[in-house]
């Protein structure tokens, strides 16, 4: 039987992460014994990978042995060969993420090997990744464990078969693009079997001591202030890919993508293949390879090909189109069972293999990927008398998979950033379909933690580069009030009031009080990608007097003022809703245009746009009896700025809230189109979109629940609930929702124009009530119905 090398993976076993609570509490209040250690004689901020191990023995296999572990940039831990875990999850120097996990399954009695890939790229890093230096910590979490603590008994070798390539994606897709840079692999130079236990590391160093582990608030002169993991594991799942497109200069079939039948590129050929997974993904492809010394292969990934005019198609389409994206690079040895795979998640629907042989003929034996991102669960369901939005359901949610995973991603393929104005429309997807708020208290927690001097959060974070969106603060804040308004977590919330305070002092100070309305701001003041909003900004941000921004900050004041009123904060809380009715009132009699019935971008009153209309009614500026022909308006009038997919969250919001939630369903139109168009994702953007995968146009997901189900909450913490659906032209809807004490329930039947039966479920302690035709109806915990002619 041959013996399987792997260059990343071996079998991978999905494990937990411990409990907060099962962390030694002496780790979180003092210096660790362990060592941050590094590979000496090497430039410790420069591009560099590496490889830790340290052998130990036990006399049994204990119960539990749980360590905790960390690196800069990042690892990828083995035990015994089974890969266990990588990270860190991100953050920044004041708050960097450790894992603790519990090894025992993978331990066996006598010796043992512990090991890890370390990697740093230098200046070459994803824009997401914060670094000091190049470094690695493991750290026992009892006395037991301390035999694998990092220290001068470990061993580290540089792997130098490791070089960067594809560092020019930006440039050649005339896109942003900052993911960080493909892996160029040698073979020849690359240490097989490293990780396992009877690799002879005789000829490795002992690594060099950086300092020592120091928890959050402890020492000082730190480089890192570690603090625990607060999200799981990453989901690592197989995933094969599904159909050859093309192939030229070798015969290929499917079969090849099934496993098991292996493909053999003869001496001296180039040959090319074209690869559907079939629907975009986020994973770690893997190429077993034997033979095919002197032989290249790169991989080139692209959620969609391209036309020589840089345009995208029909996404299914390959006639006259081409891949243009990153790609990797692996050059055979001449070794059997040789295994590729690159240290970082990819992005792909289509992969392109490029292959040259040299003298001897390769053997392609298996591709695939290992699906990876956070481990939301599908809780919730949605049914209805229209079967094209279960495949609006499907491909929203896939969206909303591929951007997120140690943190919200705008987009996979091109940032992995996190933003707040995407962020907020993810994390309320998040509670809606799979109720899990971990990530998004951390992302809350990531824009806590990236505040600058004067108040503002940044426009995105983690983030090596600075950039601060003044607008994406205010998003923040309504982050910090949707959390609040579904879960019950006010020592988390309250902490962060006068982080809140900040940032309205920051806004306060440029308003404009000559008009009411705010001045010039600095920074970008981004609001949408709408083509007549330059770099996405509205008219008067930058030189004053923006009525979208005005209206946008009355909004937030407003939803503020209600948080600090919950926690006894009642003088803020006055003055917030004061200065949001003296914005409303300024900005509408200054902005609004009765000859149009529209809000125009400033007072000039040259420009009108639907953003403006939106917030204006959001903010409440707009009466209750005028919020239906002014919202009937934006809708209709064409020569008003158009929304994008990002912003048509905040337009199905204002529709709600003037009454109008039934012309909802209509707009699905713009993701049928999508769907129609190839995209098993949801762009950016309309057509020409950078990204095909952008987690604000999955918001349908959220308002299937909380505008056609009509599910919000009443109260805060989701204590009770107001159903008031809007179902537009639908005959029928059959939904589950999760909520914190359980699940809420809904079936719907239209009977005539008017009529519905409606048949609502409730965790046993929620009440609230359900609204239909003008008419309130009380709810109690259990089921209720009501049959209503």
């Amino acid at each position: 039987m041959i013996k399987r090398f792997k260059l990343l993976f071996s079998v991978f076993i999905l494990t937990g992460i411990i409990n907060a609570q099962d962390i030694n509490p002496d780790l979180l209040t003092r210096h660790w014994r362990a060592s941050w250690i590094t590979c000496p004689n090497v430039s410790q901020k420069d591009y560099g990978i590496y490889h830790f191990r340290k052998r130990f023995s036990l006399e049994k296999i204990p119960n539990k042995f749980i360590i905790h572990i960390s690196a800069d940039n990042r690892y990828r831990l083995f035990v015994n060969g089974k890969s266990v875990c990588f990270g860190p999850a991100r953050g920044d120097l004041m708050n960097w993420y450790f894992e603790t996990v519990d090894i025992a399954p993978y331990l066996k009695a006598g010796e043992n090997i512990i090991a890890s890939t370390v990697w740093n790229m230098g200046t070459l890093a994803p824009v997401a990744q914060i670094s000091n230096q190049t470094a690695f910590v493991v750290q026992g979490n009892s006395d037991q464990e301390q035999i694998v603590n990092t220290d001068g008994s470990w061993k580290v070798i540089q792997n130098k078969s490791y070089s960067p390539c594809s560092t020019d994606n930006g440039a050649r897709l005339h896109a942003y693009m900052v993911i960080g840079p493909g892996d160029q692999v040698d073979a020849s130079q690359y240490p097989w079997g490293w990780e396992l236990l009877g690799y002879d590391d005789s000829k490795w160093l002992h690594p060099q001591g950086v300092t020592a582990p120091s928890p959050y608030t402890v020492g000082t002169d730190n480089l890192w202030h570690l603090t625990p993991r607060n999200i799981p594991l990453m989901e690592e799942t197989m995933q094969r890919m599904q159909k050859i497109r093309k192939s030229e200069g070798v015969a290929v079939t499917d079969k090849f993508l099934e496993g098991g039948n292996p493909l053999t590129i003869p001496a001296n050929t180039k040959a090319t293949i074209l690869i559907d997974q079939g629907y975009n993904t986020t994973a770690y492809p893997r190429l077993l390879v034997s033979k095919g010394k002197g032989s290249s292969i790169q991989l080139n990934y692209t959620e969609a090909l391209l036309d020589d005019n840089m345009q995208k198609a029909n996404r299914n389409d390959i006639e006259g189109r081409k891949v243009i994206g990153n790609y990797d690079r692996f050059l055979p040895d001449g070794g059997t069972d040789r295994e590729f795979s690159p240290l970082w998640m990819r992005t792909y629907r289509y992969i392109q293999i490029d292959i040259q042989t040299a003298n001897e003929s390769l053997i392609m034996q298996d591709l695939y990927g290992y699906y990876t991102g956070y481990p939301f669960e599908e809780k919730a369901q949605f049914e209805s008398n229209d079967k094209s939005m279960s495949e609006i359901w499907k491909v929203g949610w896939r969206t909303a998979r591929l951007c997120a995973g140690e943190t919200y991603y705008d987009c996979p393929y091109y940032e992995q950033l996190q933003y707040p104005g995407d962020t907020r429309i993810q994390a309320l997807i998040s509670l809606h379909v799979a109720g899990d708020d971990r990530l998004m208290r951390k992302a809350i927690l990531d824009f806590y933690n990236s505040r600058v001097p004067d108040g503002l959060t940044q426009g995105r974070y983690p983030s090596s580069r600075m950039q601060v969106i003044p607008p994406y603060s205010l998003f923040w804040i309504s982050m910090i009030y949707d959390y609040w308004m579904y879960r019950q977590d006010n020592a988390f919330v309250e902490k962060l009031l006068p982080s809140i305070d900040a940032v309205f002092s920051w806004y306060e100070s440029n308003i404009d009080k000559s008009k009411g309305m705010l001045g010039p701001m600095k920074w970008w003041n981004f609001t949408d990608y709408t083509d007549p909003f330059p770099n996405g900004v509205p008219p008067g941000a930058d030189n004053g007097n923006s009525s979208v921004i005005s209206f946008h900050l009355a909004y937030t004041l407003n939803q503020a003022a209600q948080l600090f009123s919950h926690f006894g904060k009642i003088c803020e809380a006055e003055r917030y809703k004061l200065l949001a009715a003296q914005l409303n009132k300024s900005t509408y009699k200054l902005c609004y245009d009765p000859a149009k019935n529209a809000i125009a971008d400033t007072p000039e009153k040259k420009t009108y746009s639907q953003h403006a209309g939106i917030l204006a009614i959001l903010s409440g500026a707009v009466g209750e009896e005028e919020k239906p022909a002014l919202m009937k308006n934006l809708v209709n009038d064409k020569s008003l700025t158009p929304v994008t997919f990002y912003f048509r969250f905040y337009l199905t919001q204002a529709l709600k809230a003037s009454g109008l939630g039934d012309m909802y369903y209509p707009s699905l139109d713009y993701w049928r189109d999508m769907i129609k168009a190839g995209l098993t994702t949801f762009a950016e953007k309309p057509d020409p979109a950078r990204s095909d995968c952008h987690a604000w146009s999955a918001s349908p997901l959220y308002d299937y629940f909380a505008v056609i189900c009509g599910i919000t909450p009443a109260s805060p913490n989701f204590k009770t609930a107001t159903i008031e659906p809007a179902l537009g032209e639908l005959k029928s809807v059959n939904a589950t929702m999760p909520h914190p004490e359980g699940e809420i329930k809904i079936k719907l039947d239209r009977q005539g124009s008017t009529g519905i039966i409606a048949r609502i479920a409730l965790p046993k302690d929620i009440t609230g009530t359900f609204n239909w035709d003008n008419k309130s109806h009380i709810l109690k915990g259990g089921i209720n119905v009501f049959t209503i002619k």
